[in-house]
């Protein structure tokens, strides 16, 4: 089989015209490509870092995607959650997201959840998901989000943002050498939380986020580059800052110790 042969293989000519950038890449070529049609991503959260999330998993290709939101759009999220417009405001988050998506790429099919991911219904909604990217603004819900993605062993993606900063993170907790989210955060679910309107956010900063987050889903689902489970990325816009820092697995976790 030629080498052009190979690159084409189970890939049509549009779809090898759209991904090109992509297949060229030595990092990821037909076979990364291949991975992410065959790829199935849940995103909790569409609000402003799974704005950007959404459309470029949709852009990438990723064939499957499932959308978890419950909230509705309205006029101060247009600030910073570019999937929506002014006509959007009083329409569910999920079903305008997974219309947006289509209309980006015919290759991907999306689901969409208008549901609050909850301990009760988490498992069910993240089964058979190949990443979870994590995109919330609550803790609680972050807290079960990351407890179903550690007993389905599925890879996490978790961004967040607050004023001009961001935290990026991948785990994979079931790992002997890898901490889970409950190792970085805790187990307190009554901690006290600000929302964006009463602390404030760079638009443009969750735009980041999501975009790092798309990079992280699509580096779970092809495996180029370096592993970065068990590292911590900060952004700090205000200083125009990027570092990131080693997470330990915390042997007295109650979620992921052995």
């Amino acid at each position: 089989m030629s080498a052009d042969e190979s690159l084409s293989d189970g890939l049509s000519d549009p779809q090898l015209e759209r991904y090109a950038r992509h297949i060229v890449l030595k990092q990821i070529g037909g076979e990364g490509q291949r991975m992410l049609l065959a790829g199935h991503a849940a995103v909790i959260g569409a609000g402003g870092i799974g704005s950007p999330l959404i459309q470029y998993l949709a852009a990438a290709g990723i064939g499957r995607i499932t959308i978890v939101d419950d909230d509705l759009v309205s006029l101060s999220n247009l600030q910073r959650q570019i999937l929506y417009g002014t006509a959007d405001q009083g329409a569910g988050k999920a079903e305008r997201a997974k219309a947006a998506a289509e209309r980006l790429n015919p290759d991907v099919k999306v689901t969409a959840q208008a549901l609050r991911l909850t301990p009760d219904n988490a498992e069910r909604l993240l089964a058979g998901a190949q990443v979870v990217v994590d995109g919330s603004d609550s803790f609680a819900t972050r807290l079960a989000v990351a407890d179903a993605a550690l007993t389905l062993r599925i890879p996490l993606v978790s961004a967040s943002v607050a004023q001009f900063e961001g935290q990026l993170g991948l785990f994979r907790g079931w790992e002997a050498d890898k901490p889970c989210y409950r190792c970085l955060v805790g187990s307190d679910p009554d901690r006290p939380e600000q929302s964006c309107s009463e602390q404030g956010v760079l638009g443009a900063m969750a735009g980041v986020m999501g975009s790092l987050a798309a990079v992280e889903t699509i580096r779970v689902l092809t495996g180029f580059g370096e592993d970065s489970a068990g590292k911590l990325l900060l952004v700090d816009s205000l200083a125009l800052r990027f570092r990131t820092v080693a997470l330990r697995k915390d042997p007295g976790c109650p979620a992921c110790r052995a």
